[in-house]
This record gives C-alpha cells, sequence and structure tokens, in this order.
C-alpha cells in the first residue's frame, strides 16, 4: 500500500498499551464468557470500525476493548483460577486441534463457578449470531459525497438505440 505525505500515522505512545499474553488454549477456555462480558465495548469498537473505514480513528476503541479483556481475565484469576486452568489445560492437552468437546466436565465446572462468583452465564448456543441493535453515544461520521468529475465519459442517452447483442447474450436461458 502506498502511503502519500498528507497521511498522519499514530505516534508509537498512541498504540502502546498492555498486551493481553495468554496462550491459544487460555483465551479458548475463557472466549464465551469475554465475548459475553465485553459485549458493549467490542460492539462499539466494530462499529467505528465500519463506519469510519479507518483503523486510526478508532484506536481509543480498540484499546477500551484491551482494558475490558484484561480486567475479565484478571477477575478470573481472582475468583476463579483453579477451575479456568483446569479447563485451558484440557483443552490444550486433550485433542491435536484444541477442539472443546472432550472438556464438557470441566467446562461445567468453570462454567459454576463463573456463574456464582461472577454472576456471569455462559451464553446459549448461537448467541453471537443473533441479531442485536446497538446503541452508542459515538456521533456518527458524516456522509462522503460521491466524487463528481466534469471530464468523465458522458453516459449513453436513456432513448438511445440499443442493438441486440451479435452472438447472442450469455444468458441465453432468459426469456422476454
Amino acid at each position: 500500500m502506498t502511503i502519500t505525505n498528507d497521511v498522519v500515522l499514530p505516534e508509537d505512545s498512541e498504540l502502546t498499551v498492555q498486551e493481553v499474553d495468554l496462550s491459544t488454549s487460555t483465551l479458548r477456555a475463557g472466549s464465551f464468557h469475554l465475548g459475553k462480558y465485553c459485549e458493549q465495548v467490542n460492539n462499539e469498537f466494530m462499529l467505528c470500525r465500519f463506519e469510519e473505514k479507518d483503523p486510526r480513528k478508532c484506536l481509543n476503541e480498540g484499546k477500551a476493548v484491551t482494558a475490558c479483556t484484561l480486567e475479565f481475565f484478571r477477575k478470573v484469576k481472582k475468583t476463579c483460577l483453579a477451575e479456568f486452568n483446569q479447563y485451558a489445560h484440557c483443552i490444550d492437552k486433550s485433542s491435536g486441534d484444541m477442539g472443546l468437546k472432550h472438556c464438557r466436565k470441566t467446562q461445567g465446572v468453570f462454567d459454576q463457578c463463573m456463574l456464582e462468583k461472577l454472576n456471569l452465564e455462559r451464553p446459549s448456543f448461537g448467541y453471537f449470531t443473533e441479531a442485536r441493535v446497538h446503541a452508542t453515544t459515538r456521533p456518527k461520521p458524516p456522509v462522503e459525497e460521491k466524487a463528481v468529475y466534469p471530464d468523465a465519459t458522458p453516459a449513453l442517452p436513456e432513448d438511445a438505440e440499443k442493438k441486440p447483442p451479435r452472438y447472442g447474450s450469455r444468458f441465453y436461458w432468459m426469456t422476454e
């Protein structure tokens, strides 16, 4: 991708946040509860990315997602560490693809701990695929108007004669 001089890139200090240094099995073990715990923050970030179409404008929302993730795992560490570690270890060691189906018993113990101590219920199957309306306080960006080029080739007039194709149409199965 080519960048011109008028593109402003953020400073390193704006991009520096504490990273979430966790293994894949650990992230998979906490993914469902994390998704529900940080749902509002994640939706705000994704809405910003979709509307702005420029990740540089959504740095603060991205930092909020990282902060929420760190807060979630700190709470899990404080309240359900043993159950969580057992579940993550099972995911890591039970299969080559880190499948969850072999670890339903340890998952149940972890889910029960999360429900009792953090009052966070495991989302039902299909929860994250349901359509939801996200309410935001961030103003909607202005819509860019379509560029008009004065030297563009003019289009054919509506009443112009349109001859049939010489060798037939590629839509030969469609009849008028």
